[in-house]
């Protein structure tokens, strides 16, 4: 069974075409990017992933559960971390996470246990009584994904999370995630960034809308650059 199956996927902004028959699958356990320029569609993707947009055309299932049949099951499985930030500022890391927790229903002791356990695996133990407010951009980052994995998702949806992060910062995140894959989470990386994506990963490739390509990166760029390989697609796209 895959983790995460879009089959046909159809979204339009009035005249405006951002999503065209868009079909790929995850496979369990990957780290999966989805690699495409600003205005490729990959933030209306994940809109229609996470049921914050819905379609009429197309399907998306979610381990095997279909997102608009069953979208509190589909829904249960999925932890997403958007491209804008969306902690409260005010309250400490660990008032986050009890608040998301509960959202989910866990209790607060269940809570704590799973909190800290997922901050651990981010590095951010020790900053569970600090102010969001107090932490720089890549800990509020760390902290997002943390709260994402607090309620035990199956996938990981990541829009865009470095935008905004200075290098170390950046390449910190994307060590810590490409982990969290290696422990058998799967993994749907947004990014404009091929520097993100490593040897081994899955990539698909969006582009107005379209998949391009969908195949391991090591695969796709074959004996050139990522990047050469990437451009290349996207210009002989943009000319047709």
């Amino acid at each position: 069974m895959t983790a995460l199956d879009v089959s046909g996927l159809g979204y339009s902004y009035g005249a405006r075409r951002a999503l065209d028959g868009v079909s790929f699958a995850l496979r369990p356990g990957r780290f999966t990017a989805l690699l495409g320029p600003n205005g490729a569609g990959k933030s209306t993707l994940f809109a229609l992933l996470t049921r914050l947009f819905v379609s009429g055309e197309g399907k998306i299932t979610v381990a095997g559960h279909d997102l608009a049949r069953s979208p509190r099951a589909a829904l249960s499985r999925i932890g997403v971390v958007f491209q804008q930030p969306t902690l409260d500022l005010d309250m400490s890391v660990a008032a986050n996470m009890r608040y998301f927790a509960a959202l989910h229903g866990i209790s607060r002791r269940e809570a704590d246990r799973r909190a800290a356990e997922a901050l651990a695996r981010l590095g951010m133990q020790e900053r569970a009584a600090e102010k969001v407010r107090n932490l720089n951009g890549g800990h509020r980052r760390r902290m997002e994904i943390a709260r994402a994995l607090i309620h035990a998702p199956q996938v990981l949806l990541l829009d865009e999370p470095t935008v905004g992060l200075d290098f170390k910062s950046r390449q910190a995140i994307v060590a810590h995630v490409h982990d969290l894959a290696q422990s058998g989470l799967t993994v749907f990386w947004a990014t404009h960034l091929v520097d993100e994506i490593r040897d081994g990963d899955d990539v698909v490739v969006l582009h107005r809308g379209k998949v391009l390509a969908h195949e391991p990166a090591e695969t796709l760029r074959g004996d050139r650059p990522l990047s050469d390989v990437f451009i290349e697609m996207t210009a002989e796209e943009g000319a047709a």
